[in-house]
């Protein structure tokens, strides 16, 4: 009879005839375990990947931090020239420059304080390292005090829109540094994302609708305009809570009171002729890339005023009234659940400050001078803004 040799090997039975070979062991369980984790992970990372731009969507589901959309492609990064100090349209009085400058100052650091912070969610972070930085198709350009803050916070919410939190203040200020320093700034995003930022003295700086289009002649360009005398008398009351020493209202806004003429040079009078300024920004884009939002619409109608502009920039209507509620103490809506938090956000105590009492007097008098600005503004945008 055919015998076994050592180590398993089979001998002849017969002559020519082979004994057939036992069956080879199974692979040790821990090897089963290794490979069944390493295809549960791999599953995993496509299911979270896929699910990045999509599972935030569903309702009371706030995932991913403020983003963009790679909507076109990116222009040429070279550096751009040296651009000429910017400034407004109209000159600064001696005696009022220091002060409107100074808030002007105090106004950019507090509108960069750790109340808009650019903190992604958790599925946010996780894809870190994905995607790209790409220049802002979408750029919120005004005005001061109008509600800019309110409208990027409550567009954050948008799992489709990546955005800066602090002001970047490039085509004002930095535009020297170029746009290769520009997009190092933009969060990354994924595809089907919009990159976003919001500096409201863009709109007031003459320079800056040439370097915009220079950038992408199809940047959509969005602008809250608020009532421009309650916008005035805003602004005067955050510079006053950052300078009390200031002179007083009324003292600013005339250039000569008795006989009743306007300083238009003092910045937060100037501001507010949204027509002449709109005029700059005309002469490089197309009305139909603007949008004009409603600061009073804001407050009173925010899920009306972000489906116009969700509708403008494309995206997806998902912030609705579902997204709001009203706080009484502050008399401004706030958010049910902030992006990237499942906690309810308002904005900071910087925001809905109480307004000093002005001489109806005065009051009057700049409704009248600011009228044929406004209607021009009407006529220029066609929308009546209900402000006189």
């Amino acid at each position: 009879m055919g015998q076994r040799l050592s180590g398993g090997r089979p001998c002849l039975d017969v002559p020519g005839r082979l004994l057939p070979q036992p069956p080879t062991p199974p692979p040790p369980v821990r090897r089963k375990l290794a490979l069944l984790f390493a295809m549960l992970c791999v599953w995993l990372y496509m299911f979270l990947y896929s699910c990045a731009g999509s599972c935030a969507a569903a309702p009371g589901l706030l995932l991913l931090g403020s983003g963009s959309r790679a909507a076109h492609a990116s222009p040429a990064l070279a550096t751009a020239p040296n651009g000429t100090p910017s400034r407004l349209p109209f000159r600064e009085p001696p005696d009022t420059a220091l002060a409107a400058g100074q808030a002007e100052g105090a106004a950019s650091q507090e509108e960069q304080s750790p109340e808009a912070p650019d903190s992604p969610s958790p599925i946010s972070s996780f894809f870190s390292g994905s995607g790209s930085k790409q220049l802002p198709q979408a750029i919120i350009i005004g005005v001061k005090k109008g509600g800019t803050r309110a409208l990027l916070e409550f567009l954050r919410v948008h799992p489709d829109v990546r955005a800066v939190g602090a002001e970047p203040h490039f085509f004002d200020r930095s535009y020297d540094k170029g746009l290769a320093w520009y997009r190092e700034l933009m969060p990354r995003t994924l595809d089907g994302q919009i990159t976003m930022e919001k500096t409201p003295s863009y709109f007031v700086t003459r320079e800056a609708p040439a370097r915009i289009s220079a950038m992408s002649k199809d940047t959509k360009l969005i602008v809250v305009v608020r009532d421009p005398v309650t916008r005035a008398i805003s602004d005067y009351t955050q510079t006053l809570s950052k300078r009390p020493d200031i002179p007083s209202f009324e003292s600013l806004t005339f250039r000569n009171r008795s006989a009743g003429l306007i300083d238009t040079s003092w910045s937060a009078i100037q501001i507010g002729i949204y027509a002449k300024h709109l005029e700059h920004w005309l002469r490089h884009f197309p009305l139909g890339q603007m949008l004009f939002v409603s600061g009073e619409r804001l407050i009173r109608d925010p899920a009306g005023e972000l489906g116009r502009v969700q509708d403008f920039l494309g995206l997806k209507r998902i912030i609705t009234d579902k997204h709001f509620y009203f706080n009484k103490t502050k008399g401004f809506p706030c958010l049910k659940k902030a992006e990237g938090s499942s906690k309810p956000h308002c904005l900071g105590k910087t925001k809905g400050r109480t307004h000093p009492d002005i001489d109806p007097g005065v009051v009057q008098r700049l409704r009248d001078f600011y009228r044929p600005f406004n209607l021009k503004f009407y006529q220029m945008t066609g929308q009546d803004f209900g402000w006189d």
